[in-house]
């Protein structure tokens, strides 16, 4: 499934791509797509693959294509403090993303039946806190994954104000799907080729719209015990935060709060990178010239390919002028804390232990 938009070179070039195509139509969810490169979820020697619209399968490992995920972030309708769980969450991708818009009082959890998955979806999740230079542009919500069938979850689990289901759920188990959702929640899923969203509008009342057609794999069906029943699976707990925690959390938004105050009073603007152009495609006109008894085609560059060939020139030229220009981007919010008056021990805990 996939293939609605061009490939991209890169994330940016992924995204853009997605936007000109209206599959990412809020900032929010553009600010979520960017901040989380979808390369670093693909196995080694895979990564070319990253930035097609085009879903990706290596063993129990599977990503949907990027026009997938658009949809379901957009119809979801995603708002910071809500609870969220993704029903087969895979490699942590999608959570991944959820969780920077859902910020440090959300609940943010995921169920995935394969046990190889789920540790390499907390491998990649260490790896977006240690490492990746969006960590600290956003407050998050870090995901909890649990292993299990999402057909087996305990009767007795709490309800979320927002559901996603990664596999194609048949008829029958519609009505589980919905009692997991809260009285005004959402919940996104495939049924019977559609990928649907389905709002809760009361105890017993429910609203449901056909975003667009998709492909899913179906549910795994649960396996039974030797008593002949499936056994439950726990959902994480709806854990609340301790004082250390919230100390961080706060103590990270003053600053953060504080560069940006200090950046607008200096009128520095806090702009992206500037983007590559992209390339447009020369066309040749042909013409037709004896040889002999032979008619054979002869390429004819036009005045308008020159221009083109021309233009293009000059913004390879001022691309790589304005990328010079661009200072090597500096973590404030690490600066920062790092020049706090505290112990090295404190300082580690406020970075979240991250070395850059």
């Amino acid at each position: 499934m996939g293939g609605a938009v061009s490939a991209g070179e890169d994330n940016d070039d992924l995204i853009d791509n997605l936007k000109e195509a209206q599959y990412i139509r809020t900032e929010r969810v553009e600010q979520a797509f960017r901040a989380i490169d979808r390369g670093d979820y693909y196995l080694e020697g895979y990564r070319d693959n990253a930035y097609k619209d085009l879903a990706w399968k290596h063993g129990n490992i599977h990503l949907s294509a990027p026009c997938i995920y658009s949809e379901v972030m957009e119809a979801l309708k995603l708002q910071p403090g809500l609870s969220f769980l993704n029903l087969g969450s895979g490699t942590g991708y999608l959570s991944t993303m959820v969780g920077l818009i859902l910020g440090p009082f959300g609940i943010n959890h995921g169920i995935e039946l394969h046990s190889d998955v789920v540790e390499y979806a907390k491998e990649k999740l260490e790896s977006f806190i240690k490492n990746s230079d969006s960590f600290d542009k956003f407050e998050f919500c870090e995901p909890a994954f649990v292993v299990g069938n999402c057909l087996q979850i305990a009767s007795d689990s709490h309800q979320y104000d927002r559901i996603y289901c990664g596999a194609g759920v048949q008829k029958d188990h519609e009505n589980y799907m919905k009692i997991l959702l809260k009285v005004g929640g959402i919940l996104v899923m495939p049924i019977e080729d559609q990928l649907t969203q389905i709002m809760r509008t009361g105890q017993n009342t429910w609203e449901s719209k056909n975003i667009l057609a998709v492909s899913f794999a179906p549910l795994v069906q649960p396996s039974k015990n030797d008593n002949g029943t499936p056994d439950s699976v726990g959902l994480p707990p709806c854990a609340v935060r301790n004082l250390q925690d919230l100390a961080r959390i706060y103590i990270r938004r003053t600053l953060r709060n504080f560069i940006n105050d200090e950046m607008q009073a200096k009128g520095i603007p806090q702009r992206a990178p500037p983007k590559r152009k992209r390339k447009r495609v020369k066309q040749r006109i042909n013409t037709y010239v004896f040889v002999g008894n032979q008619l054979i085609p002869q390429p004819l560059d036009s005045e308008e390919d020159e221009k083109m060939e021309e233009d293009s020139k000059e913004e390879e030229k001022d691309h790589s002028e304005a990328m010079k220009q661009e200072e090597p981007p500096q973590n404030l919010l690490r600066e920062k804390i790092m020049k706090l008056p505290l112990p090295e021990s404190l300082k580690a805990y406020l970075t979240y232990f991250r070395d850059k």
